[in-house]
């Protein structure tokens, strides 16, 4: 009587192990987070250039984004490109910036992580149902609604809910 090789059934369940893991993390991924490397110096002092936060691609499977949030989408210029900013108008408010000041709905929206500001004005602009108004926290180089507009809630990506690199600033994001 033989007896079935153990390395064979050894390396045979290592493979199968393997491509098991695989294809969970494809999926994870692709449909629960993803890491996302910030690019730029429009979210400073918050993010600097190649710092990385954890993506929660759920998030707004059952909740909209809400004021305040940092989210990652798909650029409104450049679809191939992803974007990081902070969510600053939501459906329904009436955004403003007068000297320098973010107005939601007729009243000043704090800012104390903001460092940066921009003399640049913004007539009362209301949002509508399914689209959002950012900012980037580094007011004078973000390219963000105040120039190219309303965002459609269909590009974003997810939340950045934890900045993991450096490690030194490793945390939870708050909102």
């Amino acid at each position: 009587m033989t007896h079935p090789d153990p390395s064979r059934s050894n390396a045979r369940t290592t493979i199968l192990t393997i491509v098991i893991a695989l294809v969970i993390a494809l999926v994870v991924r692709s449909f629960v987070v993803e890491t996302f490397s910030v690019s730029g110096n429009s979210m400073r002092p918050t993010f600097h250039n190649a710092d990385r936060v954890l993506v929660d691609k759920l998030a707004y499977l059952w909740s909209q984004p809400r004021t305040g949030q940092i989210i990652v989408f798909q650029s409104p210029e450049d679809p191939t490109q992803d974007w990081i900013k902070r969510v600053i108008g939501v459906p329904g408010d009436t955004v403003s910036i007068r000297n320098n000041v973010v107005y939601i709905n007729g009243k000043r929206y704090p800012e104390p992580f903001l460092k940066y500001r921009h003399s640049i004005n913004v007539p009362p602009t209301k949002v509508p149902t399914g689209y959002l108004w950012v900012l980037g926290d580094n007011r004078p180089v973000s390219d963000d609604s105040r120039y190219w507009g309303l965002l459609p809630e269909s590009r974003v990506k997810g939340q950045a809910i934890l900045q993991w690199w450096p490690l030194r600033k490793l945390h939870w994001l708050s909102q």
